[in-house]
């Protein structure tokens, strides 16, 4: 061992830092493993500057963003005193050894009166950026992106953020990946912690768990060991205690046990988001408002089903009173302008000091916010003087003012989805505020949470997007069992145990979409220990339970859930409800029993093979491969066929998606049944001629001695009367 090597070890690795702060080793005790890439050292610490600020640097380097790698490292009285390139300044960094994992913090700088250099001030440092944790890690099988973790079989190594103000990622380089941990000045640069977890693969959440619950994190680990975690769900936006009952109804019908209630079903709301935000204000079916809220979740809780809460917490509808008539100062603004001439309440060109190029030029996204006002604009000049011209005053009933010459404002944060709603500036109270109102109603009952629009967020987005969650979730009493979320980043893992839910695809290209994303996403979550949310399937018009099946399926291949999406009108309307929440409640029931085995799995992984599951003569599931007869009846597209063989007979399985209508099928064959199930009665075929006519107003079997080909044929050529 080289002399003055500083040595981290606790009960599970071992890490050697040099003198010159390079990472020399990081080894697994329990079986040896060495973790790192030697063939390219790095130092393990670093700083940025956003230019050099030490008056001799600056005059001998380049002014821009400059980072320092630390040059030397010495053990204080248990702190590591850091020392870097060029600079004469040092930082201390506390070790936070522990028996599973290591957390590094960085606590203050040492300056000497004359660490910037010749007539520069002593100051704080003008430190940027401070990387706290960089580490070049061998290649391993799987990489978590996510989590930040490389792994196989033969160990885990994983750098992750102690607290939700630390910006984790990493770099894939060529044989290797180095895995880091920053924090941020304009964040929180100090007393920001980034932790170091080296174990046995199988152990990893273990670990985690001990991190977690010793720094008082939300249960990312044991979330993810609930087995509730993978249960799909039904999702509706119009549960009230006039509805609910209905809805219940359904739900029990697929075999679904949680309910995710949109927030629009608690709160007024008046659509595309516009009233996001007021979560006092109940709808007037809540005659009592949340008491009548605590009693409806308690009837769905009666029912066997768990109630969770979907919110767009980073939402401000336009119409609250957030936007109107003043516009509340804690909304974001992407682009900030000072106003280089006085207006008055009536002017229609307004003067700025800074460029214009850029700004939105979508109708929507037209937005200017001085001071309470808010006002839109037509155009823009690029030139000198810039300015906004055609402009609205007092858009969106917000008060026409004047302004004195160096307001400060800017583009307000219009949400790109719709328009109708502006988002958060982190950094403000704003988002505290918003999640009180939040906690409120969830408390009332709901057990897990649906955080939308969680990409709604000023930059950093890869501390914001987490954050964000994080300050709803901590106002939240009673904590969620899982939560998804529509975007997530290093710090939601802790909090999205369920993954993301893929959005709606219509029926002509769902299979295509599920293949293509949730289904090639699935892998990627493996790998950091999550499962996703295969998505909210709609019912609508040209919606089938083969489907539904397909993501069904494919989704059990993977241990995942979906989501089915409500809406009372459609369920009751469709001709093809009950086929489709019977699909569901099967593939439901088959993955909570233990049925699809990783022999099954392994099966459903074929993305070009369509699969279904059967219920057997003796009651049992039964899976089979299908093949969707896509030419039957010419390609009427009124009934819908598959084909399949079970047992030596040839077999199809059709019914109507009109839900009206016989068949009339080219079959001359005698030894031919028909039934509605497996292990139920054959039904009566009518024969007429060398053609048979079947009813398919539901889902039907014929069950025939036909070669496949001539079963195909024969669905070709059907008719229907």
């Amino acid at each position: 061992m080289p002399r003055n090597s500083i040595i981290l070890e606790n009960e599970k690795f071992r890490l050697e830092l040099s003198q010159d702060c390079v990472a020399k080793s990081l080894v697994l005790k329990s079986n040896g493993a060495e973790c790192l890439y030697k063939d390219a050292p790095m130092p393990f610490f670093s700083l940025t500057e956003e230019r050099p600020f030490n008056n001799e640097i600056k005059l001998a380097h380049p002014n821009k963003r400059t980072t320092f790698g630390a040059n030397r490292v010495r053990m204080e009285y248990g702190r590591l005193i850091v020392g870097f390139e060029l600079i004469d300044f040092e930082a201390v960094v506390d070790v936070n050894i522990t028996p599973r994992y290591m957390v590094f913090i960085l606590k203050e700088f040492i300056v000497k009166p004359d660490s910037f250099g010749l007539g520069v001030l002593p100051m704080l440092p003008p430190v940027y950026e401070f990387r706290l944790v960089q580490l070049p890690v061998a290649p391993r099988e799987r990489f978590g992106e996510w989590l930040n973790v490389v792994w196989d079989g033969e160990a885990a190594v994983n750098v992750l953020g102690a607290s939700p103000y630390s910006l984790i990622s990493s770099e894939k380089r060529r044989g290797y990946r180095i895995l880091f941990g920053d924090t941020l000045r304009d964040v929180k640069l100090k007393n920001t912690g980034v932790a170091l977890i080296v174990s046995e693969p199988g152990e990893l959440l273990d670990a985690i768990d001990v991190f977690e619950k010793d720094l008082d994190l939300p249960r990312g680990a044991e979330s993810r060991r609930s087995p509730l975690l993978n249960r799909s769900y039904y999702w509706a936006s119009n549960v009230t205690p006039e509805t609910v009952d209905t809805h219940i109804e359904y739900a029990l019908k697929g075999g679904f046990r949680f309910m995710s209630i949109y927030y629009c079903s608690v709160v007024k709301d008046i659509g595309g988001y516009l009233n996001n935000g007021e979560y006092g204000v109940y709808r007037d079916e809540y005659r009592n408002g949340r008491e009548d809220l605590v009693k409806m979740l308690k009837k769905i809780k009666a029912a066997g089903i768990t109630p969770g809460l979907h919110v767009l917490h980073t939402h401000i509808g336009l119409r609250t009173h957030y936007l109107t008539p003043s516009a509340d100062h804690r909304l974001n603004l992407v682009k900030r302008f000072t106003l280089s001439k006085p207006i008055s309440a009536n002017d229609t060109t307004i003067y700025v000091e800074e460029d214009t190029e850029g700004c939105p030029e979508y109708e929507k996204l037209r937005v200017l916010r001085f001071m309470g006002e808010l006002i839109s604009y037509e155009s823009f000049s690029t030139e000198r003087p810039y300015c906004f011209n055609g402009c609205k005053r007092g858009f969106n009933d917000t008060v026409a003012k004047a302004h004195d010459i160096g307001t400060i404002g800017g583009i307000l944060d219009v949400s790109e989805f719709v328009g109708n709603s502006a988002y958060i500036d982190q950094r403000t109270s704003l988002q505290d505020e918003i999640a009180e109102g939040i906690a409120k109603i969830y408390d009332a009952g709901f057990e897990f949470m649906y955080f939308d629009g969680s990409e709604g967020t000023n930059p950093p987005f890869d501390i914001n997007v987490g954050l964000a969650q994080w300050r709803v979730y901590r106002k939240l009493g009673r904590k969620p069992i899982f939560c998804e979320g529509a975007a997530k980043s290093h710090f939601s893992w802790h909090m999205l145990s369920g993954g993301n839910a893929f959005d709606v695809w219509s029926p002509e290209c769902f299979k295509e979409m599920i293949a293509k994303h949730p289904f090639a996403e699935a892998p990627r979550m493996a790998n950091d220990f999550t499962r996703l949310n295969f998505g909210w399937w709609g019912i609508r018009d040209g919606q089938r339970a083969d489907i539904v099946e397909y993501g069904t399926a494919l989704a059990a291949a993977w241990e995942c859930p979906g989501a089915f999406q409500a809406n009372l009108n459609m369920l009751a309307s469709h001709p093809r409800t009950d086929d489709i929440l019977e699909t569901f409640r099967r593939w439901e029931d088959a993955r909570v029993s233990g049925f699809v085995t990783p022999e099954i799995k392994a099966e459903l992984k074929k993305t070009e093979v369509e699969h279904t599951l059967l219920i057997d003569e003796k009651g049992d599931y039964e899976l089979v491969a299908y093949e969707h007869i896509k030419n039957a009846l010419r390609g009427d597209g009124r009934v819908t066929v598959f084909v399949f063989e079970r047992n030596g007979k040839t077999c199809a399985l059709c019914w109507n998606n009109t839900g009206r209508g016989d068949i009339c099928v080219p079959i001359n064959a005698q030894n031919v049944s028909y039934v509605e199930s497996l292990g139920g009665d054959e039904l009566p075929i009518k024969r007429e001629g060398g053609a048979i006519i079947i009813e398919t107003d539901r889902k039907r079997y014929l069950i025939t001695e036909l070669s496949r080909a001539e079963l195909i044929e024969a669905f070709e050529n059907a008719e229907l009367l």
